[in-house]
């Protein structure tokens, strides 16, 4: 299954194969709120090789918690695409939001949660951290893995 996506003006598109069902996560700490503007950042994490990017990227690369993590922006409009951490190598954590199909896919687990807004009431039945699970972990719980 292909899905496609791209910034806010149009200039960079992407396509991902995600090899099987996408798997989309809500991350509420601090820095996705601010990020997003929003209560939350919504996102996929996929392997690098997954994903095929045209257009014009700027980068910016920030330090949390000892690990470092690269964002990769519109150059353009400056929409986040997605971001690189050393706490995932190989992956890349894209924003689902921009993601043509963004309203088909729901959050399969909740990270971050001792950050959560109070009005924000999270499913019962999806798997949730007060924050980052590990990945062995997430995969694991989420993935079957």
């Amino acid at each position: 299954m292909t899905l496609t996506g791209q910034c806010r003006c149009g200039a960079v598109r992407y396509s991902i194969d995600p090899a099987g069902k996408p798997i989309v996560y809500a991350c509420h700490c601090q820095n996705c709120q601010r990020w997003s503007g929003s209560a939350f950042g919504l996102h996929l994490l996929l392997p690098e090789t997954a994903m095929s990017i045209t257009g014009a990227l700027d980068e910016y690369r920030h330090e949390h918690e000892g690990k470092r993590s690269c964002q990769f922006l519109c150059a353009c409009c400056h929409t986040r695409i997605f971001n690189t951490t050393e706490a995932a190598p190989g992956m890349r954590v894209l924003r689902a939001g921009t993601l043509e199909e963004a309203a088909e896919l729901s959050p399969a687990a909740h990270i971050w949660t001792r950050r959560k807004h109070a009005w924000l009431n999270l499913p019962a039945d999806v798997p949730s951290w007060p924050e980052s699970p590990s990945p062995e972990e997430f995969g694991r719980v989420v993935m079957g893995g």
